[in-house]
């Protein structure tokens, strides 16, 4: 790439003037990018250059087509493959040739190879391999050909006979390979099903993935996961269903008595229950902010009214509070240990009038909250 769009002209190759151009040539590799620069010109003059980046295709079939051209319009190409006529039928000949030339417009060539040629039963069939070096439009190319049904490396030592590398038909088998790098469109493992498999439009199918590093995606669904340590999510969170570390609160008036007329609260009198179930496998704390309730005193005739909260547990009575002029608070923290069954509040508040008409009375709402026991980060001193 050229940073500097000034240096174009310099630097880059120059392919051409038309009104558009495809570029192919052997150098031109696929899974790397090429970058174009491209300028209008016109009578009026030169625009700037306008960079344009593309990659070559990834068709192996179409590449395996290019390269067929490639070779069987060489020299070398046309010396192996060209069929040479044997005079009887079931005939075999066997040709080294060794060539060096320069043509009429000065390119030079040369080649060396060997032949087999034979015919059976009317069929023609040749191996052969050669090594040439010939001037092209892009300059210098050696090439190295073999012509045969199977091509095969074996390492001899010790008496081994299992080849390394065997190539018969269109398929290469290979015992074991270290690639630096690798562009492969397809990918697919063994297994019927196949276990892994990549394909080009970048689907990735795998029965059984470790994976660890970084993963980004944009959209997709997981089952039954587990995120061991924590998890940021910086978006919107929708859960049809949440177990685990978390507050939960309800919250209610306690009942009164209202006055007919006009619907005025007079005095608290009723219960609330609340009923928590035990279907977390951790342990957990009840949460009773204060509640706050007051009797009524009247002073002209020395009289007051009382009002009293009971709280049980589970039917067993854990508080008991009267109050008249002077405001009673009741606030508490239970604990409620994983299996220890359901747990059900229920808090009574009761109004007694000690002067004539309707007592008066107030109390504050019930508010509770369960919440995981735990102390990670927090500290008490």
């Amino acid at each position: 790439r050229i940073t500097d769009i000034h240096q174009v002209e310099n630097a880059a190759r120059y392919l051409g003037t038309a009104l558009y151009w495809i570029a192919a040539s052997v150098n031109i590799r696929p899974g790397r990018d090429y970058y174009f620069y491209i300028r209008a010109v016109n009578q009026v003059g030169k625009s700037a250059f306008v960079e344009a980046k593309g990659q070559a295709s990834n068709d192996a079939a179409g590449y395996l087509d290019f390269f067929k051209g490639q070779i069987t319009e060489s020299h070398l190409g046309k010396e192996l493959l060209e069929k040479v006529d044997l005079t009887e039928d079931n005939a075999s000949r066997l040709d080294e040739f060794s060539k060096e030339w320069q043509d009429a417009n000065g390119k030079w060539n040369a080649m060396w190879g060997v032949k087999i040629e034979q015919t059976e039963d009317g069929r023609h069939y040749v191996a052969g391999l050669g090594l040439s070096m010939e001037d092209t439009p892009d300059g210098k190319a050696s090439q190295f050909l073999v012509a045969a049904d199977r091509i095969a490396f074996i390492n001899p030592q010790n008496g081994n006979q299992t080849p390394g590398f065997v190539m018969q038909g269109d398929q290469i088998t290979m015992n074991e390979v270290f690639l630096k790098y690798l562009s492969a469109p397809t990918i697919t493992s063994g297994g019927n099903p196949p276990a892994f498999s990549l394909t080009p439009d970048g689907r990735l199918a795998a029965k059984n993935a470790d994976i660890s590093g970084h993963i980004n995606a944009t959209s997709g669904a997981l089952n039954n996961v587990v995120i061991a340590e924590d998890c940021a999510i910086q978006g919107t969170l929708r859960a049809e269903r949440i177990l685990g570390d978390i507050v939960k609160a309800v919250g209610k008036e306690f009942p009164y008595f209202r006055e007919p007329s006009t619907g005025a609260k007079r005095y608290a009198s009723g219960t609330l229950t609340v009923q928590i179930d035990d279907d977390q496998s951790f342990d957990r704390q009840i949460i009773i902010p204060p509640i706050n309730f007051q009797g009524s005193y009247y002073g002209r005739s020395d009289t007051w009214d009382t009002c009293t909260l009971e709280v049980r547990r589970n039917g067993a009575l854990i508080y008991s509070g009267t109050s008249s002029s002077v405001p009673e608070s009741y606030g508490a923290t239970l604990d409620m240990p994983a299996g220890g069954g359901i747990v059900t509040l229920t808090f009574s508040v009761s109004t007694r009038g000690n002067s004539t008409g309707w007592p008066n009375s107030r109390i504050s709402d019930l508010i509770l909250m369960v919440v995981k026991k735990s102390t990670a980060g927090i500290r008490i001193s």
